[in-house]
């Protein structure tokens, strides 16, 4: 539903207080202005800490620093005066005991008349007291038909024509950005070029990487490896290459759903978060990497509004791969209540956009230990497929090998005697090769000479794999997958 509609159907429905989490202060603001003024006939009083209420000139300047007299004056309006009331930063004072309680008192009184309470913020800060009479109403970042507008504004303020194919490619790149950094970014772009075209994309998508690194919670990873970088691994490298054109547009006028993603589940150093970075490269897609720990957040609604945020960035971001690594460990304390349950609600939000998604958020997941991890996110319907990536058996480590001695010696690879290799690195898993085959590069680079077959053999005697120090916990993994429980990525 959007913010438009589910705006219009809170105020029909009485809902006294509404709480607009978003950083684009003016454009929301202006976006309840249009709405009211087509589909009601409300009198608008806005409110801030340092000018107090403005716009209506027997009140400009009422309530000035003082938050309980802009509460006050909601309470003297007669009853029968239809009106909203945008109070800007309000969050910074729930926690004061009287404001609370005049909002709980206000409360009663707006069910019965039509007067509604708007607080924009820029983050969610609920008290706990205050959740069950405030309602959280999510704001979206620009869509298509407003950066176009914006675009075109701009583009007759500036007396020139940008072609169609070029217009459309700078409305998808401008995704994911609020209306005030495209007008930014926008300005940057004539001052750079004296005009905006298709080369301008670069200082755009420079402007995402800052945006998204901000958040702390995704970053723009770099991804370098491709699928033929992967040794083995033939069941997966088949499934991703039938979907590898699943997000194009020609996907989508076909009539295919968007693919969901895949979760990869498997033995640590095995080539799950490989996996991640090859698809996104592979598929030409940009690769967004979720630190999920950086979700969890001290204050009561923190969390839930950082998983909605990042679900906002990544759609706004689409067509991209979303890598979320280690998902095992955010959501391996489910059962535990400690938190008040945060952790219950994060989920949820979570698992009910992999179900509903709509748009091209390829989503790829990678966990260690499958038994940490809660039911509700193995059900079908959450992602398209889960495999499982063991540790490589005797030909996919040989191919390993090959991979990782073609990519640091292209001309003498063939001098390795890889069979010979394989065979000595039982229990390996591919991370565990290729740190074998480097620590034998530091030994002969310590003495001045090319490395050879005798130092890798030397490394991976002194090696002692993962395999062999837990080796109950993953032949157990193993065994389940061996079992028919999960679809093997061999």
């Amino acid at each position: 539903m959007s913010f438009i509609k589910e705006f219009k159907l809170l105020l029909k429905a009485r809902y006294p207080i509404l709480y607009i989490p978003t950083t684009e202060e003016e454009r929301v603001e202006y976006v309840i202005r249009s709405c009211v003024q087509l589909y009601s006939n409300r009198g608008i009083y806005a409110w801030d800490f340092v000018d107090g209420y403005v716009g209506n000139p027997n009140d400009n300047g009422y309530a000035s620093r003082n938050p309980l007299q802009a509460l006050e004056l909601i309470e003297r309006l007669t009853p029968t005066n239809p009106a909203i009331f945008i109070l800007k930063d309000f969050h910074l004072f729930l926690t004061d005991i009287s404001v609370a309680r005049k909002l709980k008192n206000l409360t009663k009184v707006l069910r019965n008349q039509t007067k509604n309470i708007i607080i924009i913020a820029d983050e969610v800060n609920i008290p706990e007291s205050l959740k069950d009479i405030i309602t959280v109403l999510e704001f979206q970042l620009p869509q298509p038909y407003e950066i176009k507008k914006e675009l075109l504004r701009v583009q007759e303020s500036l007396g020139y024509s940008i072609p169609e194919a070029s217009l459309n490619s700078l409305v998808s790149s401008c995704q994911g950005l609020s209306l005030e950094r495209i007008r930014r970014v926008l300005s940057k772009i004539i001052a750079t070029y004296k005009e905006i075209n298709i080369e301008s994309l670069e200082l755009i998508f420079a402007e995402k990487r800052q945006i998204i690194s901000k958040t702390q919670i995704l970053e723009f990873y770099p991804a370098k490896e491709r699928i033929s970088d992967l040794g083995g691994l033939n069941s997966l490298k088949l499934w991703l290459k039938r979907r590898s054109g699943a997000l194009s547009r020609k996907a989508i006028e076909y009539g295919l759903p968007s693919p969901r993603g895949l979760l990869l589940v498997g033995v640590q150093g095995t080539g799950k978060s490989l996996t991640a970075k090859a698809i996104a490269n592979e598929w030409n897609l940009p690769l967004l990497r979720l630190d999920i720990g950086k979700l969890f957040g001290g204050i009561v609604g923190e969390s839930e509004s950082r998983m909605r945020q990042m679900i906002q960035l990544s759609e706004a971001v689409s067509p991209c791969v979303l890598w979320i690594d280690e998902i095992d460990k955010a959501f391996s304390g489910i059962d535990n209540q400690g938190d008040s349950g945060t952790t219950s609600r994060v989920l949820a939000t979570f698992i009910t956009w992999l179900s509903e998604k709509q748009s091209s958020v390829f989503v790829v997941a990678t966990a260690n230990n499958i038994y940490k991890l809660p039911p509700e996110i193995l059900r079908k319907g959450r992602f398209d497929e889960i495999f499982f990536i063991g540790l490589p058996n005797e030909k996919e480590k040989e191919l390993i090998f090959k991979v990782h001695l073609s990519r640091l010696r292209p001309k003498s690879w063939t001098s390795y005697d890889i069979p010979y290799l394989t065979k000595l690195a039982k229990n390996f898993s591919g991370a565990e090769v290729e740190e074998s085959i480097i620590e034998a590069m530091h030994i002969a680079f310590s003495e001045n000479r090319e490395f050879t077959t005798e130092d890798i053999v030397s490394s991976i005697e002194q090696f002692i794999p993962l395999a062999e120090l837990n080796h109950d916990k993953i032949d157990e993994l193993q065994e389940w997958a061996d079992a028919g429980k999960i679809r093997l990525a061999s």
